[in-house]
């Protein structure tokens, strides 16, 4: 493709992008296609030939765009958000542009600057101590596999990296943990059954007391305990575990203390919101995700840590080709977790910070917040549904209850769910709460508007007559 031909397209792709954003409520939120479908539309052996960029483009608007969940949609509700907005998307065309590696220093002495200063603003931002080092990971799973192995080798003086786990190690998480955590523990060699999740209080949140009895009783079999992961907004309801009592456990018997605020953390902007920060001191690692509920494109995880230099020790490795004449100078984030090669994501972050500015970003968190609080105040004062867990912030857990039996109830929500879900106006998800099948109303897509959240609930009271008519 010449540069004509690049800046013709380029050009009507900006266009489309632009009537997408203008036109997303009339798409359905979900394709109602079955698999498959998409598949028997591909040629199963590529194209010997080139193909007219126009050719692929008709094909995309006609083949894969039927196909596409709508993430941006103002009726999503589903699991959490997953928002980009107009300056992320014009930053990541100019990374795209660039075809930048970020790996060293050397290879973009900008991009390494840039993503040491923006992550330097988000500490302020949700008001991390001022000792806390960031770095941009592609996802919160990601960022705590690599808090789970920095633990790890702090725990064994930095030798099971070569030498393997010689002692049992222990890592604790509350029972509503994501299951990010459980993955991590597999991949970083603890072993399934030195997971121990520890029991929730009626909001769902972990329960110190619990924490503490499993650690001692751990130790007593000579087990080490390593690594305690807390919640600031679980996925299933959006508890918040106790940060100063789990800090305090954690500073009494030595263990790292991670915190994962994958969706939640973006709510630490707001200084109302600050108090789930309490304990924060006690806290070696703590992971957020701009690319959820702050304006950014997927991907870009914010990552910090008190000691960088025990995140550094675990991850560094110095071939001689990456050696270069700065590394005692500069900071190579090749050095700070899993991946060698790293794309520009500051870039995006910067575009959205000083395009929305920090209020402007508290702006929207606020509303989502505010309509979260109307849906529940509906759902408290409708006679057949019921509120199932606390609404600290912009996730509502509800069902349906017409006073059938228990066992009944679980049928009757799944039912209700695939009802709403199959309007394509909204989507919903769900999960479990105590054994309950319980679903979940999550406010956070950047084009959502209070008549959104109306026509939610209107669809889903109006969906509920239909199950009671049929019992």
């Amino acid at each position: 493709m010449d540069n004509k031909t690049f800046r013709k397209f380029g050009h009507e792709f900006i266009d489309w992008a632009a009537e997408y954003f203008e036109h997303l409520r009339d798409y359905p939120v979900c394709p109602s296609i079955q698999p498959g479908r998409i598949l028997q539309q591909l040629p199963e052996n590529p194209p010997e030939e080139h193909e007219d960029m126009g050719k692929i483009f008709h094909d995309f608007k006609e083949i894969i765009l039927p196909g596409m969940t709508h993430w941006q949609h103002p009726g999503w509700f589903g699991y959490f958000p997953a928002n980009n907005s107009p300056p992320s998307i014009l930053a990541e065309i100019l990374t795209a542009g660039m075809g930048a590696q970020c790996m060293v220093w050397q290879t973009s002495p900008a991009a390494a600057e840039l993503e040491e200063r923006v992550l330097g603003w988000l500490r302020q931002m949700i008001g991390l101590p001022e000792g806390m080092a960031g770095v941009i990971q592609d996802s919160a799973s990601t960022a705590t596999l690599c808090a789970l192995l920095s633990a790890r080798e702090k725990a064994t003086g930095y030798s099971s990296n070569l030498e393997g786990i010689k002692t049992p190690l222990t890592v604790y998480a509350s029972e509503e943990t994501h299951s990010g955590i459980e993955k991590g523990v597999k991949i970083a060699g603890f072993g399934k059954n030195f997971l121990r999740k520890i029991e929730t209080d009626d909001s769902f949140a972990m329960v110190p007391e619990k924490l503490e009895e499993a650690v001692v009783r751990d130790k007593e079999k000579g087990l080490k305990a390593v690594c305690v992961v807390a919640t600031l907004g679980t996925t299933s309801s959006t508890a918040v575990d106790p940060l100063r009592p789990i800090g305090e456990i954690c500073s009494r018997y030595g263990i790292w203390l991670h915190v994962d605020a994958a969706f939640a953390g973006t709510a630490a902007l707001l200084p109302e919101k600050r108090d789930m920060l309490d304990g924060i001191e006690y806290v070696d690692s703590f992971v957020f995700n701009p690319h959820k509920w702050m304006l950014t494109n997927f991907d870009c995880s914010a990552y910090f840590v008190k000691d960088e230099g025990a995140l550094i020790r675990t991850f560094e490795i110095h071939p001689e080709y990456l050696k270069t004449s700065v590394d005692k100078q500069v900071k190579n984030y090749r050095d700070w977790g899993i991946q060698l090669g790293r794309r520009f994501r500051a870039l995006k972050l910067w575009f959205v910070i000083r395009s929305y500015g920090v209020e402007g970003i508290r702006s929207m968190v606020r509303e989502h917040i505010r309509l979260a609080k109307l849906f529940e105040k509906w759902v408290i004062d409708h006679e057949v549904f019921e509120l199932m867990a606390p609404v600290p912030l912009s996730l509502v857990c509800f069902r349906f209850n017409d006073g059938r039996k228990e066992e009944d109830l679980d049928q009757a929500n799944k039912r209700l769910l695939i009802s709403v879900n199959k309007t394509g106006e909204v989507f919903l998800t769900h999960t479990t709460l105590k054994g309950k099948y319980v679903l979940r109303l999550a406010v956070g897509s950047r084009t959502t508007r209070e008549e959104h959240v109306r026509k939610a609930w209107e669809l889903i009271v109006s969906r509920a007559k239909g199950i009671q008519s049929d019992s």
